[in-house]
């Protein structure tokens, strides 16, 4: 929505400022540069290193408190098992006495056991002295809670704060970037590295990251506990680890062919999608609904039998690493039950190591995905800064010139100016607008018409020569001072997702109701605004086609009233609108224009005849150069030009 009456985004320009393109949305690929990106995402970091060493000192009290309880639960298994063993003991005994005597009755086996137990024969099991290991332990696990939501609290702030000043810097960018970057990259790709790759990096630092930081301590206060119980366990516990990678690496290879396939389909099966909906009615009105649906049918199924394998083939990961923990969990519970049953260790040990090997493949399993995750994360933000290293505009001069009351005297002097190097397209343009005057472009497709008004725009520097506006150069003047005058009325309509009011009162900054209303009815607006259900009110949706194509350009020439500049320029602005429509908007124009200097920009030539001046060109220049009068009476291009339109047409009627 808008608010302020500033649109949520940008107007979408192709070369010279028009147009618009489909974003792009795919996932990032690795990066070119890992360690120079990674190295430069770290520097974003930086501000925020306390929070961050908080966050690791938060992670390791936590990791130390979580690991610290299945010691402590095994305390209560000892306690446990203990008391049941000591029940059955003769009470009056010490243990010493215990085992002597099994080992006399031959009893060895138990007698080893009950030596490595810590037990007061008789006694029985103490459950108070459980009941207070049990609340150590609630405490335990209380405390890693509270440390481990202090460091997700903390990193969720350190990851927004980093987040929002990548935003910021790439706003900033994009405000500086010459209009020549938006005509050479897609839209779709710029949109793409503003929001799927911000929010990419934004979701990394928020959970991949301390999910990294968490698994490596984890492993290694894991594992420095499995060996403080049992070395021999320990290390069988860690012959899993390769064999777990191993099968994770083939099957990942042979999914990630699957998942390459299942990524086309869907972009094959959106792009299918997409055309049948944007053209549903040229494929109603020309009977290949039935020929959609059975291309949508062919997309679907390969989409579908990509994505079963996919999920199939990665499926079979989970299973296999469990089966290879079940083998070590196997192994363990033996191999732990036997050093039991000989007192090498105690039955609480054992309960507690087999929850330490479960909790020692997952993180390891983990960071293996977070590590393919970093390349994704990595990649993209490659792509941001890309986008921030690009070259801005030539900066405004330290010591700008502001004409206060502009008379719009317009001169190009000796222009050159080409989009390539090697390849000419303006050559010493002269062209003297003097102020009130109209000025019409005319020519063929390519002839450099629309290039004429982003030099005076200064949407791209001309390479030679100057333009100046009241004498004073435009480069000697703040593109905002100097855009500030000019008025534009373009083919392509710009509307943005707003009311009505809000799209007009765009022209001008807290414009009053008044001089929306007298804006709107100067354009003809008005009446077919309050036709509306809402009336000013009404709220345009996205693209604008809640309401006709020739409503939109009427729109947007009422933004141009209010606006009231001194200098017009206007892109061939009645194209869209009926014929009484564009009688009614030229009666308007030339309300308009006067006593203010215009371009126009025209295809149907029967809209400049009353110009005072009009350029003909063609390969970026100008080849002619009068009125509508002068032009026609010296029988060039011009006039070739303008009969083709009129004559020609006459003359299909009359074949008809």
């Amino acid at each position: 929505m808008s608010q302020d009456n500033k649109p949520k985004t940008r107007p979408r320009r192709q070369r010279g400022g028009f147009g618009g393109g489909r974003a792009a949305m795919m996932p990032a690929e690795k990066a070119k540069d890992f360690k120079g990106t990674l190295k430069r995402l770290i520097n974003y970091l930086k501000p925020q290193a306390f929070k961050i060493l908080l966050v690791i000192i938060f992670t390791i009290v936590s990791v130390a408190f979580t690991i610290s309880a299945p010691k402590i639960l095994g305390q209560a298994t000892n306690e446990l098992f203990g008391g049941v063993i000591s029940k059955q003991l003769p009470a009056g005994m010490t243990k010493d006495q215990v085992i002597a005597g099994l080992k006399a009755r031959g009893q060895d086996q138990m007698a080893e056991m009950i030596s490595g137990m810590e037990l007061t024969p008789g006694k029985g099991v103490d459950f108070d002295a459980i009941l207070h290991i049990l609340i150590i332990l609630a405490g335990v696990y209380l405390l890693a809670s509270v440390f481990q939501w202090l460091q997700q609290y903390i990193m969720a702030s350190v990851a927004q704060g980093t987040v929002y000043r990548l935003r910021r810097d790439v706003d900033k960018k994009l405000a500086k970037l010459p209009l020549k970057y938006y005509d050479d990259h897609p839209h779709g790709d710029i949109l793409s590295r503003v929001t799927n790759d911000v929010d990419n990096i934004a979701h990394t630092l928020q959970q991949s990251l301390t999910q990294l930081v968490h698994a490596t301590v984890t492993v290694i206060g894991v594992l420095i506990m499995m060996f403080s119980i049992s070395s021999l366990l320990a290390w069988i516990s860690l012959i899993v680890i390769p064999l777990s990678l191993i099968v994770t690496m083939l099957i990942a290879k042979q999914s990630q062919k699957q998942f390459i396939a299942q990524w086309d389909s869907t972009g094959n099966l959106n792009g299918h999608i997409e055309e049948m909906f944007t053209g549903h009615n040229i494929v109603k009105a020309f009977n290949r609904q039935d020929e959609a649906i059975e291309r949508f049918d062919e997309e679907n199924e390969r989409l579908y039998k990509a994505s079963f394998k996919a999920q199939f083939i990665s499926g079979i990961i989970h299973p296999a690493i469990n089966f290879l923990n079940n083998l070590n969990y196997v192994a363990v519970c033996v191999i732990g039950g036997i050093r039991v049953a000989n007192g090498i260790i105690t039955l609480g040990d054992v309960q507690a190591f087999i929850q330490y090997s479960r909790q020692f493949t997952q993180p390891i399993v983990q960071t293996a995905s977070i590590m393919n995750i970093l390349q994704s994360t990595v990649a993209s933000a490659e792509r941001v800064f890309e986008l921030l290293d690009e070259q801005e505009e030539i900066p405004d001069t330290d010591n700008p010139v502001v004409l206060d009351d502009i008379k719009g005297h317009v001169k190009f002097e000796h222009v050159y100016f080409r989009y390539k190097p090697d390849v000419p397209l303006i050559e010493d343009m002269n062209l003297d607008a003097q102020p009130g005057h109209t000025i019409a472009i005319v020519g063929p497709t390519g002839a450099g018409k629309t290039t004429l008004v982003n030099l005076l725009m200064r949407f791209y520097e001309i390479d030679s020569g100057r333009i100046t506006v009241d004498g004073v150069d435009i480069r000697d003047m703040r593109r905002d001072d100097l855009r500030k005058n000019f008025g534009m009325v373009l083919q392509d309509t710009w509307l943005f997702n707003g009311t009505i009011k809000e799209n007009i009162a765009y022209g001008k900054e807290n414009a009053t109701d008044d001089e929306i209303i007298a804006a709107a009815r100067a354009a003809y607006v008005d009446h077919f605004v309050r036709t509306l259900p809402d009336g000013y009110n009404t709220v345009l949706n996205d693209d604008a086609s809640n309401i006709s194509q020739g409503q939109k350009q009427l729109l947007t020439i009422a933004r141009a009233f209010l606006a009231d500049p001194r200098i017009l320029i206007l892109d061939e602005a009645t194209s869209s609108v009926d014929t009484r429509t564009e009688m009614l908007i030229q009666k308007a124009m030339a309300k308009l224009m006067k006593d203010r200097t215009s371009f126009v920009i025209a295809h149907r030539l029967s809209t400049i005849r009353d110009a005072d001046n009009i350029l003909v060109m063609n390969n970026g220049r100008i080849i002619e150069q009068g009125n509508h009068q002068e032009l026609m009476a010296a029988r060039g291009f011009y006039y070739d030009l303008y009969n083709s339109q009129f004559l020609g047409a006459y003359a299909d009627v009359d074949a008809v």
